[in-house]
């Protein structure tokens, strides 16, 4: 048997399965508590281990991802707040970062002062389509050579001017990737190459930056950040399932929402979106978490009219007990229950905000009408009785005044194996198998 191991070194756990790489299977699966205290190898060996009892793993090969030390923080440098600079956005939201920062036009001082307050990992510099205004662009990057930036940069902007730019920055010591335009016409956004080059610097500069491990181990074996390999996961289970499908991912922080729809031949049209659609995107509610953004949860909850004058100030009470103490864990019935109220409404405000296109900024919305499949994750997710996780997820599916037109059709289940990690690492160097993991889990077979 051919096995490969898979880990997760998430913010709070570290999450491994090792899986069969000839026939897809999970083999087996474990976790340990994620050790950013010390050294991340000690949990990420731990979890291997754990998930490794009985099992021959030998000289098996690691696919590893991780969101530990905050995952990537990514600040968006663009030319107009709604093109370019949303453009930009969406692409570093799919490219699996935190967006931390948005910068619109002709950076000054107060402006680079912001960016630099903003602590990115990463900029991401855009402005103008090929052929288009060259201007902005121009400015922003002279503008941080100058400055003697030295966070990398991945350049995507104007092709007319791209090259030159990222010879300048190069000359003044930026560390820069160039990338394709990640919008090269009005309506047309092109994520593919810019994903990769954020991904890139996030393996060689990122990972090692944030002194997770003492080592060079842990920064070889990295391949992704979670949120990145977590998308392609959801990628492959779409070309498998064969229609639209969504994924809410409940987590401490944030609920990360992922859908991938089938493109709309009239979005070509005259009425097309000028930053262009993302048929595969992913949006993160930074203020909806179980612990530390609880009360985030309350806040958007009674917003939007999900909670009541009766209900408020409990929850409210909860979700400080909760921010105060991250790490913990409901004792008894009644203390469940209120994590479960927390992750319906997480879950239906996120969703929400993704629908509406509130977050990506996008005409209209996502038509989620068709989704096929509604997969909900987190740990809050899979460590409770089916019945309690099919009620969060049919909170979603019945959210009919949330303002946006719900599933018509869908078929909730959740990742209780943790399986669309796996299936994102594995999709490059084994995308049969990765396509077997996760139709086997998923039910698409």
């Amino acid at each position: 048997m051919r096995v490969a191991v898979c880990a997760d070194v998430g913010s709070t756990y570290t999450k491994a399965a090792v899986v069969d790489l000839d026939s897809g299977r999970l083999v087996s699966a474990g976790s340990a508590p994620t050790t950013v205290g010390s050294d991340v190898l000690r949990g990420l060996d731990a979890a291997v281990a754990s998930a490794s009892v009985g099992v021959a793993v030998g000289d098996a090969p690691w696919y590893v991802c991780s969101s530990a030390g905050g995952g990537l923080r990514l600040a968006v440098v663009g030319y107009e707040p709604l093109v370019t600079a949303q453009a930009g956005r969406r692409v570093g939201l799919s490219a699996g970062a935190n967006v931390v920062h948005v910068a619109v036009g002709r950076l000054g001082a107060a402006g680079l002062t912001a960016l630099r307050g903003a602590r990115p990992d990463v900029v991401l510099l855009v402005g103008g389509t090929d052929g288009g205004d060259e201007e902005v662009l121009t400015h922003n990057a002279t503008r941080l050579a100058r400055a003697r930036w030295r966070v990398p940069v991945v350049l995507a902007g104007n092709v007319e001017v791209r090259d030159g730019l990222g010879a300048l920055l190069v000359a003044a010591g930026v560390p820069v990737t160039v990338a394709d335009n990640v919008l090269p016409r009005i309506g047309v956004l092109a994520p593919a190459s810019a994903r990769a080059a954020i991904r890139e610097v996030f393996l060689r500069h990122v990972i090692g930056g944030k002194r997770l491990s003492r080592g060079p181990r842990f920064s070889r074996l990295v391949r992704a950040a979670t949120p990145d390999a977590v998308l392609t996961g959801v990628e492959v289970l779409a070309d498998a399932v064969g229609g639209d499908l969504v994924v809410v991912d409940v987590g401490g922080a944030t609920t990360d929402v992922y859908s991938v729809l089938t493109p709309d031949e009239r979005a070509d049209g005259p009425g097309r979106e000028v930053a262009g659609t993302l048929w595969r995107a992913r949006t993160v509610e930074g203020d909806l978490g179980m612990r530390w953004s609880a009360p985030g949860v309350v806040r958007a909850a009674v917003e939007e009219r999900l909670v009541g004058g009766g209900e408020e100030a409990g929850l409210a009470a909860a979700a400080q007990a909760r921010a105060a103490d991250p790490g913990f864990l409901p004792a008894g019935d009644a203390e469940r229950e209120v994590d479960a109220r927390f992750a319906a409404l997480a879950a239906t405000v996120a969703v929400r905000r993704h629908a509406r296109g509130g977050a990506t900024g996008e005409r209209g919305g996502r038509d989620l009408r068709d989704v096929r499949l509604l997969v909900g994750s987190g740990g809050v997710l899979r460590h409770v009785a089916p019945v309690v996780s099919a009620a969060v997820l049919g909170a979603v599916l019945g959210d009919h005044a949330g303002g946006w037109p719900v599933p018509r059709d869908a078929r909730p289940v959740v990742d209780v194996d943790y399986v669309l990690a796996a299936g994102g690492l594995l999709a490059g160097d084994h995308p049969v198998a990765a396509g077997a993991l996760l139709r086997r889990h998923f039910g698409a077979d």
